[in-house]
């Protein structure tokens, strides 16, 4: 059998998981999303996902398609239904369908749909061995703060790193990194972490988040600011963290070898504090 899915109110086979072609989302990109990772068929960092949903929503005049309590029970009742142990519930919502304008609907329910996703988490190969990255233009919108599903930069992104046999493309704009098509980017120098500083130009990851709470408690200082292509060839480390991997090395950029081609001590030290909150949360830690 195939995955129950979720639309609009109800669960169905994926194969049956349908929404209109008047719907927003499919017409204008007008809607959000988000990704939730899931271990031990609980939900890891909930909480601050949905606080990044509000703010989304708030800044496109965007109506909820249902209480909170219910878009969380439809999280849970998705990774019971599929089973999931491992992996992730991705949630979109919409404007909603109505006929082609590009003025926003009046007296239009907002479109909700969510499906799971099985990966493992936890034991991820690319942690061992590290990945690569390849600069590529940054060509997005202005408000990348918002988590939009208007995808395709990224997708162009991610396709030109896939075919340079990359496993993430860092987007470049004015001479700086910004972030990862799908994730946020850090550089290690002499003990300090460095990432671009929350703006309308970067997405708040919340893994990103998270890590700096955690850094925060173990002193690991961290330097919010941009930094350009040279700064990461001559890192000690790099590093990129998203809801999907978690916090993951970076052993080359741009074909260059990051701190002798080897996952670095910071960045492995990071994975394994973000992976004990995520076991303690998944109930794993006795």
């Amino acid at each position: 059998m195939g995955r129950i899915v979720y639309v609009n109110g109800e669960y169905v086979p994926e194969e049956d998981g349908k929404i209109s072609i008047f719907d927003r989302g499919f017409l204008f990109a007008d809607g959000v999303y988000e990704v939730t990772a899931v271990v031990n068929s609980r939900l890891i960092d909930y909480a601050p996902h949905l606080e990044r949903l509000a703010r989304s929503l708030r800044e496109l005049k965007m109506e909820w398609p249902c209480t909170e309590s219910e878009l969380r029970a439809m999280h849970e009742e998705l990774i019971a239904r599929n089973g999931i142990t491992e992996g992730w519930v991705y949630m979109q919502i919409t404007r909603g369908a109505a006929d082609r304008d590009f003025k926003f609907p009046k007296g239009v329910k907002p479109s909700l749909v969510g499906f799971t996703q099985v990966k493992g988490l936890l034991e991820n190969p690319d942690a061992v061995t590290g990945v690569k990255v390849c600069t590529v233009p940054d060509i997005r919108w202005a408000r990348r703060d918002i988590k939009s599903v208007s995808l395709l930069a990224p997708v162009l992104g991610k396709q030109m790193a896939y075919e340079q046999g990359c496993f993430e493309g860092w987007m470049m704009e004015d001479g700086v990194i910004t972030e990862g098509t799908s994730s946020n980017a850090y550089i290690v120098k002499d003990g300090v972490i460095i990432t671009r500083e929350l703006s309308n130009s970067i997405l708040a990851g919340v893994t990103r988040r998270v890590l700096f709470a955690l850094a925060a408690e173990k002193g690991v200082k961290i330097e919010e600011r941009a930094f350009t292509p040279e700064e990461a060839y001559a890192a000690d480390e790099a590093f990129l963290t998203s809801a999907s991997n978690f916090v993951l090395p970076i052993v080359e950029i741009d074909g260059k070898r990051i701190g002798g081609g080897q996952p670095g001590p910071v960045g492995r030290r990071l994975r394994e504090l973000f992976l004990d909150a995520v076991r303690e949360q998944a109930g794993l830690l006795i």
